[in-house]
């Protein structure tokens, strides 16, 4: 009997310097065990320092770009990462929808690492009001949900009623779950005396209104390029091969976490350098 891959479509921009969007994405889900498929949405000049310029891809290639793989190979779960028009946001919508498509890890990106807007500003309103309530799940950073949820974010503890509340916020036809990345949580004195600080990601499962607290260690590294894209490809992944969304939501955070861990002591660049994305394959060796 022939073998299937589990098949993982990413519509995201991609990266010149390998770290994130597409590029990242596509190692993910190849170092997780599925087979990545691609729909390109901007071209990006990037590297560790920051992004110097966007150029979008016209929104009828990229509807073409996804009608064009479904067609063909399908998908078992689709991760939405970058998406800079409302145009663009639209013609997404309307082939997700034309091929049925309900496993979406959505990564709702809107700024670069280094403060540079990838989302123009009347697309924010439509992905809230369009694309979002379509995801299964949805992986915002403080910043991110600050925008989508418009309140501030100051503490850990805030970061569980912000998942309730994004979740609350966008379940409309379906149950959204969130994933609260607490990445851009600042230790307090006590955390940074501390030898092994915490990071806790906090998890809404939607699905059966579980809320759940994720810790890892924190590392102190300047690689961490891509996280979001890395840790939402690898979540997708994990639901292409057939898992709950609490095991892949929980796979996908170890995998994330190794990927900094075992990236942390190289250098590439002269600012922020990626994971390591093939951490397992390499440690076998």
């Amino acid at each position: 009997m022939s073998k299937r891959y589990p098949i993982v479509l990413s519509i995201a921009g991609s990266d010149s310097v390998g770290g994130a969007g597409i590029q990242a994405d596509i190692k993910a889900i190849s170092a997780t065990g599925s087979y990545a498929a691609t729909a390109i949405t901007a071209v990006t000049v990037q590297n560790t320092l920051g992004v110097e310029a966007v150029h979008p891809v016209p929104p009828e290639i990229v509807e073409a770009q996804i009608n064009c793989v479904l067609n063909d190979i399908g998908a078992d779960a689709v991760k939405i990462g970058m998406l800079h028009s409302a145009e663009l946001i639209r013609g997404v919508k309307r082939s997700l929808k034309k091929f049925n498509i309900t496993n979406i890890v959505l990564d709702p990106v809107m700024v670069s690492t280094s403060g540079h807007r990838l989302l123009q500003e009347d697309a924010v309103q439509v992905l809230i009001n369009e694309l979002i309530p379509m995801a299964r799940i949805i992986t915002p950073n403080i910043p991110e949900a600050e925008i989508l949820l418009c309140k501030h974010i100051d503490s850990q503890e805030e970061l569980k009623q912000a998942a309730i509340d994004l979740s609350a916020e966008f379940s409309h036809s379906r149950k959204v779950s969130v994933l609260m990345k607490a990445g851009h949580v600042k230790l307090d004195s006590s955390d940074a005396a501390d030898c092994e600080p915490l990071l806790t990601d906090v998890f809404y499962n939607a699905e059966d209104g579980k809320l759940s607290e994720l810790p890892s260690l924190y590392i102190n590294t300047r690689n961490t390029h891509g996280t979001g894209c890395t840790l939402s490809s690898a979540i997708a992944s994990y639901l292409a091969q057939g898992e709950s969304l609490e095991n892949a939501v929980r796979r996908g955070k170890t995998y994330i976490a190794n990927a900094i861990k075992y990236g942390a002591e190289y250098e590439i660049g002269h600012g922020h350098g990626p994971v390591n994305h093939f951490w397992g394959m390499l440690n076998t060796l």
